[in-house]
């Protein structure tokens, strides 16, 4: 691996240390305060009192902390709480009981939101288990290795807790060579959902049997027809689904294109050279048919050893930092070398980080990641 390809390790090791850090200040903040309630109340005169302190105690124990732990913070402030203002007023009086009821009530709180909060996270990790499983089934991760080339997916939503939208790859061994598509769905929630399977379903059954990869285009671009005809509403006349489709026949050292609206895919060699593979002739996306019918032409390039071919969507090219300046793939990768067989792996890792970083963490739109290496052969 190059140097450039241990760059995003180091870059996630920097962003999960400060959720370490806020989880060691959340488990200490409790005593803490309870701790410090006691400091101030011993040594300030008895007209000053640390009640929200302790108070305060459970309430941020509760979302954070396990029942027992949330009712025995609960309890240790009763009771430092009934001490002090005993000590305080010499005895047991109005004030003091007075006290003593307002925690027993914020301790029952605490329980409650504890309760109410562990719930809510029972429910959020099913829907993860769900949703992963989804994804798992509509685009599952590739082999690292498939028709003796090295390959890497990686899909990142850009809606915390998602998994799975409108971006869409898929990488097939065919009798025709390793087939590859990645596209980009219009629209969003369940609906984009639906479209992805509808294209990759249709991909991979038109991958194996269509002996061109126009032929499979076309496959895709009546897949596309008929679900659109078969919905009602908006979608059935402006669904559209940009996307790449790339063949790289076995032995060979080329690789075939035919691009439907979608961003231009890199070719980076293993000296560092960079190739943006713009369409011979611009297309209209998949299931726009209607508006006209124009033959699919494949462009045809080389793809020597040790080169990567990297097809992504518009959530990486078009990610833009606070001044709105847009993540420039081409620029950033120029004359960069990832090496090895996990180069795929580690340029899709580095994409990932540097985005994160450009974007500040704000990624507005889902990204999805495709890249695949021919290595180097004794051969060549």
């Amino acid at each position: 691996m190059g140097a450039e390809g241990r760059t995003p390790q180091r870059a996630m090791g920097a962003e999960g240390r400060a959720p370490r850090r806020e989880r060691a200040l959340t488990r200490v903040l409790p005593p803490l305060l309870i701790l410090v309630g006691v400091a101030f109340d011993a040594l300030t005169p008895p007209q000053f009192t640390a009640s929200p302190l302790f108070a305060a105690a459970p309430l941020i124990a509760a979302p954070f902390f396990s029942l027992g732990t949330t009712v025995a913070t609960a309890a240790v402030s009763c009771a430092a709480v009934l001490a002090l203002r005993i000590d305080n007023h010499a005895g047991v009086d109005v004030e003091v009981v007075t006290s003593f009821v307002t925690m027993l009530t914020v301790g029952a709180l605490a329980v409650v939101i504890n309760r109410v909060v562990r719930r809510g996270d029972a429910r959020l990790a099913s829907a993860r288990s769900i949703a992963e499983a989804a994804q798992r089934a509509v685009l599952p991760q590739p082999d690292p290795r498939i028709g003796g080339l090295d390959v890497a997916a990686r899909y990142e939503a850009a809606q915390a807790d998602a998994f799975i939208g409108g971006d869409l790859y898929a990488v097939q061994d065919t009798p025709h060579g390793v087939r590859l598509i990645v596209g980009d769905v219009r629209g969003k929630g369940m609906g984009a959902v639906a479209a992805v399977a509808v294209v990759i379903g249709a991909f991979r059954e038109a991958a194996e049997q269509e002996a061109t990869l126009e032929a499979v285009a076309q496959r895709l671009e009546r897949a596309l027809a008929r679900e659109g005809t078969r919905r009602d509403g908006l979608d059935a006349f402006e669904g559209f689904t940009t996307a790449v489709l790339a063949e790289i026949p076995r032995g060979g050292g080329s690789v075939r294109l035919v691009n439907r609206g979608h961003p231009e895919p890199l070719l980076l060699r293993a000296d560092g050279r960079l190739r943006v593979l713009s369409p011979a002739e611009p297309a209209l996306p998949l299931g726009m048919g209607d508006l006209g019918v124009w033959p699919d032409r494949a462009d045809e390039t080389d793809f020597p050893p040790g080169s990567t071919l990297l097809l992504h969507t518009d959530g990486l090219s078009e990610a833009r930092d606070a001044r709105g300046v847009f993540y420039d793939p081409a620029a950033r990768l120029g004359g960069r070398v990832f090496s090895g067989a996990d180069a795929p792996d580690a340029l899709l890792s580095t994409l990932v980080a540097e985005v994160l970083d450009h974007t500040g963490g704000g990624a507005t739109d889902d990204m999805a990641l495709l890249a695949v290496r021919r290595p180097v052969t004794p051969r060549d």
